[in-house]
Formats: C-alpha cells, sequence, structure tokens
C-alpha cells in the first residue's frame, strides 16, 4: 500500500515537472528567439557605425601621415573609436554567433558541404576575428612608435588591411 502511494505521488511529480519543463522551453525557445532577432537587428545596424568609425580613422591617418602631421591626443582619439566601433561589432557578433541557427549550433559535416551555411558557420567569423585582430595589432603597434608618421602609417595600414576582409566578408545579398 505504502508503495503504491508512493508511486502515485512520484509519477505526479513527475508529470508537473515534465509540463514545467515543456512550459519553460516555450518560454526560453521564445526569449532566445527576442534576443536572437535583438541581436540579428543590432549586428546589422551597428556595422554602419563601425564602417563609419573605421573609415574616418583610415582616412584621418593617411592623411595625417601625407602631411606629416603631429600625433596629437585627437589622433589617439579617433583611433580608438575607430578600433572600438569594430570591438562593439565584434562582441554583438559572437553573441549572434551562439544565438543565431546559423551560427555555433550549425556546426556539422553538411555545414562543409553548403557553402552559405559554411559561409556563415565558419567563414564569416573566422576573416571578422582576422580583421579586428589586425585593426587591434594596428592601433598597439602605432603606441610603440615614438614617431608621428610611423604611428600613422601602421594605424593606416593595419586599419586598412581590416577593413578590406571586412567588406570581403560582409553578405552583401542580405545586408543591402
Amino acid at each position: 500500500k505504502n508503495f503504491f502511494c508512493l508511486f502515485l505521488v512520484l509519477s505526479n511529480i513527475y508529470i508537473v515537472l515534465y509540463d514545467m519543463k515543456k512550459i519553460s522551453k516555450k518560454i526560453a525557445n521564445k526569449k532566445i528567439k527576442n534576443m536572437y532577432n535583438f541581436f540579428k537587428t543590432s549586428h546589422h545596424y551597428l556595422a554602419y557605425y563601425a564602417l563609419a568609425f573605421l573609415l574616418i580613422a583610415i582616412i584621418y591617418s593617411w592623411i595625417r601621415f601625407l602631411q606629416s602631421k603631429p600625433f596629437t591626443n585627437r589622433s589617439k582619439i579617433i583611433a580608438i573609436i575607430g578600433m572600438v566601433g569594430t570591438h562593439i561589432q565584434l562582441l554583438v557578433g559572437f553573441i549572434l554567433y551562439f544565438l543565431s541557427p546559423l551560427g555555433f549550433s550549425n556546426l556539422s559535416g553538411e555545414t562543409m558541404k553548403n557553402t552559405v551555411a559554411r559561409f556563415y558557420a565558419v567563414e564569416h567569423p573566422l576573416m571578422m576575428m582576422i580583421a579586428f585582430v589586425l585593426i587591434t595589432l594596428g592601433y598597439r603597434k602605432s603606441k610603440k612608435f615614438a614617431e608621428s608618421k610611423a604611428k600613422f602609417k601602421r594605424i593606416g595600414i593595419f586599419y586598412t588591411l581590416g577593413l578590406l576582409i571586412i567588406l570581403y566578408m560582409i553578405p552583401w545579398n542580405v545586408w543591402l
């Protein structure tokens, strides 16, 4: 008799927990979908700002380099804004990579056979990380030089290389 009562209690607990799990999964899926949409939209629109800041930093660096102007505090701030804009974009991209059905959850042998799936799961994130590393290296290397012209040259070269990789890896068919 006690065993039967225990069995009824445990089975009812299991049913309640199972229903709670189904309900929480629905809520979690809805929240993840909302988060995914938020980060996807943010990643899309922040890219315009990141590219604009980076382009401003590149143009400013090359003009100052060609004119042999001194590296001022303003020059440093412009270079930092260009770098930080891309780092914010990278951070949002990392979050999106783990929320997106096209990102980390899509990695498999079949993904490598499909060019679109491979682009979103492997190529785009990897090349963007390389671009952001180049941009960061450009700023870091510029700090090691005392001469202004050398500082502008490092920022100009590395930021331009990073920008070229970014422009190459943007999914233009979706982006515009």
